[in-house]
C-alpha cells in the first residue's frame, strides 16, 4: 500500500519534493501531454465550466474563498506556530500553501483572540513574524494532540469531486499510434496492445489472465502511460471537520511544465500531477480500500482507490488476496455499476466520491473459476496474456543480455529454448530470460569469469532458479516447483 505521514505534525518543513526528480519519469510519454485543462461536459455551458474550473485553477484571497471552516484554519496555522514557537508569514504560506492574504486575515483572528501576537514586522508586507502566547501555545497544543496534521490547507468535498469530474478518466481516449508510442518498445503481441487500447477506450474494467510470469503485472502496470493529460490533485480534503489526506508522493507525479501551463494563479492546496497509477497486490484486504483513521495522528489516510481517482487502479494477483475473492470482488459492484464509493468517518458521517478509475485486475487463476457470471459480466474486457512465441523469447533474451552486459553465442539461445524448455515442460514466459542471466551474471562476477553465457551456466542457473536437482526428473520438478501446469493455467 501507499499510505504516508508525511504532513503529521513532525514535519514542519514540505520540500521541492514535489516539482523534483520525479517529474522527469515522463517526460518521454508523448500520449501525457495532450490534455492540460478540463474538458466541458455536455450541457455545460462556459460560465459553468470557469465556475468549476476555479475550484482549484484560481489562488484564494479570503478565508471565504477557501471553502473551509475558519476554526479548522486558525488550529492548522497555530499547529504550524507550535512547530516553531517563532513564525514568518513566508514559512506559513509554505506549510499551509495560503496566499499571505488569506493568513494575514487569519492571524489577525488569532491575535484578537490573544491566541497569537506579532513579534515583528518589517518593511515589506511579507516580512512579518508572529509568536504564539502563553495562552495559544497551550491550545495549540491540544490542537496537535486531537489532530497532529499540519501540512497544506484542505479543500473542500464538493471542489475534489468537481475536479475529479473535470478530469474524469472517461474522457480520456487512444488511438493506435497513442499505443504504440507509449508501449511500442514492448516485445508483446500486436493484438495484446491493440486490446488494451480498446479496452481503455470502452471505459470499463480490464481483466488481464495467463500463466504466473507472463508478463501481466508489468504489462498492467505500463498501461498507465496511456493515459493521456494531467489531473489536479489536492494535498487533502475536509469532510464534516475531518482532514483526510490524499496526495501520496509514492503515487502522484507532479506534471512537469506545470508552471508553463498555469496562465494564472494556481491553488497551491492542488499539485498538477500525472494521471495515478495504483497497485494492491496481495496484500490487499477489505479494510485497507476504507477511510484508514490513525488515532495516533487524528486524520485520514484516503484509500488506494481514491488516490487512483482520474487514473489506473491495478488489483494485482487477484485470487491471492488474505480475504476471500468472493468478499472483495462483492466490494467493487456498487462502484464498478454506479462510478462512485461510499465511506463512513469514525463519528458515524457517510459521504460519497466518485469512483473515477480504469480498474485492471490481473490474475494467474481462471476467471470462470475466479468468479460467478454475474461480476465477469460487469468486467468490459479479458486479455490473456500467455507465452511467447520463440521469435519473441529470443528477443527478450537478447535484450536481457545487452542490459546485463553478458555476450551469448547463438547456439547457447539454441540450448535454453529448444532443450531446457522442452525438457522442463516449461512454457516460454516473458520473466525467466531475465530472472536466468541474473543468476548467470552474478556467478560471473562472482568468480571473476569472462561475462559469457555457457550452457553450463545457464543449466546452473535453471536448476537454482526453479529449485530442481540436476538428477532429478526435469519435468517433475520444474512444473511442480513452480506451480505451472505446463501451458495451462494453475487453478485452485
Amino acid at each position: 500500500m501507499t499510505g504516508n505521514k508525511e504532513h503529521a505534525l513532525d514535519t514542519s518543513k514540505h520540500d521541492k519534493s514535489e516539482t523534483g526528480e520525479m517529474m522527469t519519469e515522463h517526460t518521454s510519454v508523448s500520449p501525457a501531454h495532450r490534455i492540460l485543462t478540463p474538458v466541458a461536459g455536455p450541457g455545460k455551458d462556459d460560465a459553468q465550466e470557469r465556475s468549476s474550473t476555479l475550484a482549484w485553477h484560481a489562488a484564494p484571497r479570503t478565508v471565504a474563498d477557501t471553502g473551509v471552516d475558519t476554526s479548522m484554519l486558525v488550529a492548522l496555522t497555530m499547529k504550524a506556530a507550535y512547530l516553531h514557537r517563532n513564525v514568518t508569514l513566508v514559512q506559513l504560506a509554505e506549510t499551509l500553501r495560503l496566499p499571505a492574504s488569506v493568513l494575514n486575515e487569519i492571524a489577525a483572528l488569532a491575535v484578537r483572540e490573544r491566541m497569537m501576537e506579532v513579534a515583528h514586522r518589517g518593511a515589506n508586507d511579507l516580512d512579518v513574524r508572529f509568536r504564539l502566547t502563553d495562552g495559544g501555545y497551550a491550545r495549540a497544543a491540544e490542537f496537535a494532540a486531537r489532530c497532529s496534521y499540519v501540512g497544506p490547507a484542505p479543500v473542500t468535498l464538493e471542489a475534489y469531486i468537481d475536479a475529479v469530474q473535470q478530469h474524469s478518466i472517461s474522457r480520456a481516449s487512444v488511438s493506435k499510434a497513442d499505443v504504440t508510442a507509449a508501449l511500442g518498445d514492448l516485445t508483446i503481441p500486436p493484438h495484446l496492445l491493440d486490446e488494451a487500447g480498446v479496452a481503455l477506450n470502452a471505459h470499463r474494467a480490464l481483466m488481464m489472465y495467463g500463466p504466473a510470469g507472463s508478463g501481466k503485472t508489468y504489462l498492467a502496470q505500463r498501461l498507465g502511460s496511456l493515459l493521456p493529460g494531467a489531473v489536479p490533485v489536492p494535498h487533502a480534503i475536509t469532510v464534516a471537520g475531518e482532514i483526510i489526506q490524499v496526495f501520496d508522493p509514492l503515487v502522484h507525479v507532479p506534471f512537469d511544465g506545470e508552471a508553463q501551463m498555469a496562465r494564472r494563479p494556481l491553488d497551491r492546496r492542488w499539485t498538477i500531477c500525472h494521471r495515478p497509477a495504483v497497485l494492491s497486490g496481495g496484500e490487499l484486504t477489505l479494510s485497507m480500500l476504507d477511510m484508514r483513521f490513525d488515532p495516533a495522528s487524528g486524520f485520514y489516510q484516503a484509500p488506494p482507490q481514491m488516490k487512483a481517482n482520474n487514473g489506473i487502479y491495478i488489483i494485482d494477483d487477484l485470487g491471492r488476496q488474505l480475504v476471500g475473492v468472493t468478499e472483495l470482488l462483492n466490494r467493487w459492484i456498487v462502484p464498478l455499476d454506479r462510478q462512485i464509493d461510499v465511506f463512513t468517518l469514525q463519528t458515524g458521517v457517510r459521504f460519497t466520491v466518485p469512483f473515477d478509475v480504469w480498474p485492471v485486475f490481473s490474475t494467474n487463476l481462471d476467471p470462470g473459476q475466479l468468479c460467478d457470471a454475474a461480476f465477469l459480466r460487469r468486467l468490459g474486457s479479458k486479455l490473456h496474456v500467455g507465452p511467447l512465441s520463440p521469435e519473441d523469447y529470443r528477443e527478450i533474451y537478447a535484450r536481457a543480455c545487452r542490459d546485463l552486459g553478458l555476450h551469448t553465442p547463438a547456439p547457447v539461445t539454441d540450448f535454453l529454448v529448444d532443450s531446457l524448455h522442452p525438457d522442463g515442460n516449461m512454457p516460454l514466459l516473458a520473466c525467466i530470460p531475465r530472472d536466468l542471466l541474473r543468476l548467470v551474471a552474478s556467478q560471473v562476477h562472482y568468480h571473476g569469469e569472462v561475462p559469457v553465457v555457457t550452457e553450463a551456466a545457464l543449466r546452473h542457473a535453471w536448476h537454482s532458479y526453479f529449485g530442481s536437482h540436476p538428477d532429478s526428473s526435469p519435468e517433475v520438478s520444474t512444473t511442480a516447483a513452480m506451480g505451472w501446469q505446463g501451458n495451462k493455467l494453475a487453478t485452485r
